[in-house]
């Protein structure tokens, strides 16, 4: 598929020819959903964390004899029956256990977000830009003249270093480097913008069977 790209003036200077593996497939939003979620799992931090049991100081003494009281038996007050005992299945911290993606599921599930965002018209290219940017109002009128906001921005490393000053302080606007593509990113932002190189890296790493 033809994808026209633009310069940093916001004029069309070519097209670019991506794969359909990475924006003609078909979307499962279940898919994506199920991607983020093990996303914003992963990079949570777990602190909740109660006692169990074992933990609990206190004496391990039969509250009362086993037989001949007519109630329930019992062993200590450290049971999670009793007020002050452990916790049963409470959270345990850093041991929480974060389910597994394997990496083939989170490839498709990137691949489809891109889908998603060309056939939705949120997805544009920027030619690499070889020359520093330093000015916030260059970029800024760059994104005015597209009628681009809310943008996430996939750059290539050249890139990245010749816009980072001029996108920084721009409101609803995000530069990562293509290496760390994600799908929570791209759906969290309306737009994204990514240059001619880093939609090439990243489809060489999506569409390549041995990566």
């Amino acid at each position: 598929m033809n994808i026209k790209v633009l310069n940093i003036d916001g004029s069309k200077v070519k097209d670019l020819n991506v794969s359909d593996k990475l924006t003609g497939l078909k979307v499962n939003n279940r898919l994506l959903k199920y991607v983020i979620d093990w996303q914003l799992n992963h990079s949570k931090k777990r602190v909740a964390k109660t006692k169990q049991r074992n933990e609990v100081i206190g004496s391990t003494r039969k509250i009362y004899a086993q037989k001949g009281t007519g109630g329930a038996r019992h062993a200590s007050r450290k049971a999670p029956l009793f007020v002050g005992g452990g916790v049963a299945h409470g959270p345990k911290g850093d041991n929480y256990k974060i389910k597994k993606i394997n990496k083939k599921i989170r490839k498709i599930a990137l691949a489809q977000t891109i889908s998603k965002k060309k056939n939705n018209n949120e997805l544009f290219l920027l030619d690499d830009v070889k020359k520093e940017v330093k000015k916030t109002k260059i970029f800024n009128s760059f994104l005015i003249k597209n009628k681009i906001n809310n943008v996430l921005i996939v750059s290539d490393k050249e890139t990245e270093k010749n816009i980072i000053k001029s996108v920084r302080n721009l409101p609803n606007v995000k530069l990562i480097n293509d290496a760390g593509t994600n799908v929570y990113d791209l759906i969290k932002y309306k737009n994204v913008i990514f240059t001619t190189s880093s939609i090439k890296n990243i489809q060489e790493r999506l569409t390549n069977e041995k990566n």
